[in-house]
């Protein structure tokens, strides 16, 4: 399958999307506050909170990682769901 101009625009808008969100990702663990809007919820008011925020973080990640390859290298993904 060729690839069109609008998927190639939309894999290469999903790839500059990744780095964004690790560094959120890895800032949120090495300091122990994530951003939410414009708080941040933090370590200390609930571990739990904590680790279902990095934990969708981290699933949104992968989600937009797996968009982005299948965009830009037509492994064909859409299709098959």
């Amino acid at each position: 399958m060729p690839l069109s101009s609008p998927d190639l625009l939309v894999g290469i808008v999903a790839l500059a999307l990744l780095p964004l969100i690790g560094w959120r990702i890895y800032r949120g663990l090495r300091e122990g506050r994530l951003p939410i809007y414009r708080t941040h919820l933090s370590r200390d008011a609930g571990a739990a909170k904590f680790k279902l925020l990095v934990g969708l973080h981290g699933l949104a990640f992968l989600l937009v990682a797996m968009v982005a390859a299948d965009l830009l290298l037509g492994l064909g993904l859409r299709e098959r769901l």
